[in-house]
């Protein structure tokens, strides 16, 4: 119960959540956030599921990944698959909107159903601590914590709350890479 409301409250201070060895791993699940329309979404309702994270912005270059993001999740989401966008605008200043126009954007040019979270920080110092548990918990292969790099970098969460693969912004939704580990992910069991 203790572990519950340091938890809570690391979470609602914007804090990172630094536990002990014998403390479990901290989830990408475990936060949080507003969604699009500025109500809270508790991550933690899709555990079990096979969750992809993208952070978007609806005026760069990789932008019409949106709509093999949204063909993804129809194909998908029947055997699991949550996609979810987080609008962020640290990159060329690329998501100048408000929730209310990115959300209107991605409905109107791109019929987007998947859940949207409100526009976050996804790198700096104001970094969200979803995004930080994320990039932390993909280290490269020389075991270095590498920020995300551009609009549509892309984490994916197995059904056991772990991230188990990311892939970076130029990688398409539809690339048979990304395909395969979602599928992978998908074809586990829940425990």
């Amino acid at each position: 119960m203790k572990a519950l409301f340091v938890a809570a409250v690391a979470a609602v201070a914007g804090f990172a959540l630094v536990g002990h060895a014998e403390d479990k791993k901290v989830s990408p699940l475990d936060y949080t956030l507003k969604d699009i329309d500025g109500k809270d979404i508790e991550l933690s309702k899709y555990k079990g599921k096979v969750v992809l994270f993208v952070n978007v912005a609806s005026e760069c270059g990789l932008t019409p990944q949106y709509t093999a993001l949204q063909s993804l999740y129809e194909k998908y989401e029947k055997d699991g698959l949550v996609l979810i966008g987080v609008p962020a605008n640290e990159f060329g200043s690329q998501e100048p909107g408000t929730d209310a126009e990115i959300k209107k954007f991605c409905n109107t040019k791109y019929k987007v159903t998947f859940p949207m979270l409100s526009k976050v920080v996804v790198k700096g110092d104001k970094q969200v601590p979803l995004y930080k548990t994320l990039v932390e918990a993909t280290p490269n292969k020389d075991g270095k914590v590498e920020q995300v790099s551009w609009n549509f970098e892309k984490f994916l969460v197995g059904r056991d709350g772990h991230v188990v693969a990311r892939f970076k912004p130029q990688t398409k939704p539809d690339a048979p890479e990304v395909t395969k580990a979602i599928e992978a992910e998908l074809a586990k069991k829940v425990k």
